[in-house]
């Protein structure tokens, strides 16, 4: 006999309250220390769920990690979207994405301390900011904003310019960090074809929101 829809609904909600609570332990130990070495059960009883509950969800410890980092950029990435909202130009929504990029570490202090502990490849997985940067840079392609002839290579160096930035702060947290991201996204800029003093403007805009 098939499970009513409204036990149904109820299962699948405790589901993935279940998971999210997991996934929430694992940023949480991943934001203190990068350690990753903790048991499943001190997992579960982080995330006061069932030992078993773990397995209805994830496979191995990697594969929660990877969630958990998976959804702190999700987070981040959204934040930054809502800032950008109605900014129609990728140029300056590329320049805005870098700088906003800065103030993570005071407003999301979490997520920054997640990416500051974690793989730094792991930054550009799933669907944070790898989608939106790939869209930024094609739509700035065929608008003639950018004239770089591979996006490809273009992708590259901005996400190795933006890991260079993570590092920077991780490494030096009493750094001006508006002030490298905004050289930062000025570089990228005319890396990707707009003149010097067009970067130069695009990046020191007042930021939106």
């Amino acid at each position: 006999m098939p499970m009513p829809a409204s036990r149904r609904n109820r299962f699948e909600r405790r589901r993935s309250e279940t998971r999210q609570a997991l996934v929430r332990a694992a940023r949480q130990i991943l934001a203190e220390s990068g350690d990753t070495s903790a048991s499943i059960r001190a997992i579960a009883e982080r995330a006061d769920v069932g030992f078993g509950s773990f397995y209805n969800h994830f496979t191995c410890k990697p594969d929660l990690f990877d969630a958990a980092v998976a959804d702190a950029l999700q987070e981040y990435a959204q934040a930054v979207e809502e800032h950008l909202h109605g900014v129609e130009d990728p140029a300056e929504r590329l320049a805005g994405g870098v700088r906003l990029s800065a103030r993570m570490a005071d407003s999301y202090p979490e997520i920054m301390q997640i990416l500051c502990h974690s793989e730094l490849g792991r930054i550009y997985a799933g669907d944070g900011l790898a989608p939106r940067a790939k869209r930024d840079v094609e739509q700035g392609m065929a608008a003639g904003r950018f004239t770089v002839d591979d996006p490809v290579i273009a992708l590259t160096a901005l996400h190795g310019s933006l890991l260079a930035l993570l590092e920077l702060w991780c490494k030096q947290p009493e750094a001006d960090s508006d002030q490298a991201a905004g050289k930062m996204a000025e570089m990228i800029l005319h890396m990707l074809g707009l003149s010097p003093d067009e970067a130069r403007d695009l990046a020191r805009r007042p930021l939106p929101g």
